[in-house]
């Protein structure tokens, strides 16, 4: 599970996993109660493997297991950061949470700290590994800009689909390449 806002961001980083090869689905509070069951179902069936969700997949919902949660965006209260990551230690199974932490969330991480007691470990990437998928990641990024533009993405609200036909097609797309980062060096840290 990979954690991000706005509800618009979902669907973007959807769609970049998508053109890096990846088999990723967004569920998030614009789309209707409806279609959110639909998400869920694809990745608990294993269609996809990955599920790009705002803070309305961190609680309420039956995902039997999870193995790694990923803060792509830190949240801004302390107690979504358990709940999110709590998701991969459900009925006693253990889990890998990873949180990309940028210069302007630092402040958020130190309140996460705080309220866990301990210090979180930070594992630094290598430039020179971010600066060589650079490229690749700028391509997904621009493809799925344009695709949003094609969908109405940025203008849809509650009650829109978010895009989630065109996403059906995309679904059965694979590209075979590999993942990225978004372009700066980011500290990972784990849990």
């Amino acid at each position: 599970m990979v954690f991000t806002r706005p509800c618009d961001a979902t669907t973007l980083l959807a769609y970049n996993l998508r053109n890096l090869g990846f088999k990723a689905i967004p569920i998030n509070g614009h789309m209707t109660r409806s279609k959110r069951p639909g998400a869920l179902n694809k990745f608990k069936a294993g269609e996809c493997n990955i599920l790009i969700c705002t803070d309305v997949a961190s609680r309420g919902l039956d995902i039997p297991s999870v193995d790694v949660v990923i803060n792509y965006v830190i949240p801004t209260n302390s107690k979504d950061y358990i709940h999110r990551v709590g998701r991969t230690a459900h009925a006693g199974r253990s889990g890998f949470a990873v949180s990309i932490e940028s210069q302007y969330e630092v402040e958020w991480y130190i309140q996460i700290e705080k309220l866990i007691g301990k210090k979180l470990p930070e594992y630094p990437v290598v430039r020179e590994e971010v600066l060589l998928l650079l490229e690749r990641v700028a391509e997904a990024k621009r493809i799925s800009q344009m695709k949003m533009k094609e969908a109405g993405g940025n203008k849809r609200r509650r009650g829109g689909d978010e895009g989630e036909e065109d996403m059906s097609k995309y679904l059965n797309q694979n590209k075979g390449k590999s993942r990225g980062n978004k372009g700066k060096p980011a500290k990972k840290r784990i849990r």
